[in-house]
């Protein structure tokens, strides 16, 4: 792997809330390289989307970062101590200058009342130096690089006159035209119909052709990640607790939460077969289990041990690591190859 564009150490975020303290990301280190795609893989509330706005500093006021937690940044020749920015002006260089962010839901994120035009000229200015003219010419040739057709008029139109496919392709022109060098998808193709899912993968295969930059995919579908991804983190209940090459994660998944969910996914040879959900529910932040964070719901528990100690990362293969004592001591982990 090439020099990392972003590296994230010993991250630990909690919320101040009127219960306590509430952990939602525990010790999660990761990094990402130019022109690389990782996927985050998770249910909801595992804490992949509080993991991407860190990134960004996103997260709200009564966000608690831990003194351990490190963000470093590479960004024009220089290396950027993320959790070191304080003023907007500083911020810029996180928050639409070297990342971008794609929103899960895109109609959210466009303010009604104004034309998606006079939104990404606004950006533009905002980040760079261009003239109000040279900002309108450059986002129409943008909206026109993700498939949007007659981009001169979509760009007078508001963010309701657009479909959900057009909303979200909108959302990236605006997140790619400050060019970042690293691209936040936050489940971007969780709304769409799977025939604009497949454009919307292929358009971001060919912006990192062409941008070389890193994208950071966030998602609970394996399927999608399997489309798309270069390496998989799987998230569950703030931890990482499994990584490798998209390969090695899909073929000999180690974890038996990453068992659990390629088993949840429907096979289109077995359709009789009934679905095999990962059996309990996520617990509550406010409730976090001892010891090992999903014993409560696995299978392969060893009592005694998985309920009362926390299992360190072990590397099991080149690039393949997981925080598990069942893979440490060995478990066959296969399941349909996917990739």
């Amino acid at each position: 792997m090439s020099s990392p564009l972003i590296k994230v150490e010993n991250l630990t975020l909690r919320f101040k809330t009127d219960e306590g303290l509430i952990t939602a990301v525990d010790n999660v280190s990761f990094e990402l390289a130019p022109g690389e795609i990782m996927g985050l893989v998770g249910e909801s509330g595992s804490g992949k989307s509080v993991t991407a706005k860190s990134l960004m500093l996103l997260n709200p006021g009564n966000a608690v970062y831990s003194p351990e937690s490190r963000i470093t940044l590479a960004a024009n020749g220089k290396t950027v101590d993320v959790f070191n920015l304080k003023s907007p002006r500083e911020l810029k260089v996180v928050r639409g200058g070297a990342i971008s962010m794609i929103f899960q839901e895109p109609m959210a994120s466009f303010a009604p009342a104004i034309t998606i035009g006079d939104q990404m000229v606004e950006q533009l200015q905002l980040h760079g130096d261009m003239s109000e003219r040279q900002a309108k010419d450059f986002s129409i040739e943008m909206l026109e690089r993700v498939g949007i057709s007659d981009a001169g008029t979509r760009f007078k139109q508001y963010a309701f006159e657009f479909s959900g496919g057009m909303r979200q392709r909108a959302m990236i022109a605006m997140a790619l035209s400050t060019k970042p060098k690293l691209l936040i998808a936050d489940e971007p193709t969780t709304a769409l119909d799977v025939t604009i899912q497949a454009q919307v993968i292929d358009l971001m295969k060919d912006l990192i052709a062409e941008f070389g930059m890193a994208i950071l995919f966030i998602t609970h579908d394996l399927g999608v990640i399997a489309q798309t991804a270069d390496r998989v983190a799987v998230m569950y209940l703030g931890n990482i607790v499994e990584t490798g090459s998209v390969r090695q994660v899909i073929r000999e998944p180690a974890h038996p939460y990453t068992q659990g969910l390629l088993h949840a996914i429907p096979k289109l040879e077995h359709l009789d077969e009934p679905l095999t959900p990962v059996p309990g529910d996520i617990p509550s932040p406010l409730d976090r289990p001892s010891g090992c964070v999903f014993h409560t719901r696995c299978s392969q528990m060893i009592e005694g041990k998985c309920d009362t100690s926390v299992p360190a990362v072990t590397t099991l293969t080149e690039g393949h690591a997981a925080s598990c004592f069942v893979a440490q001591g060995g478990t066959d982990g296969e399941s349909e190859a996917l990739a």
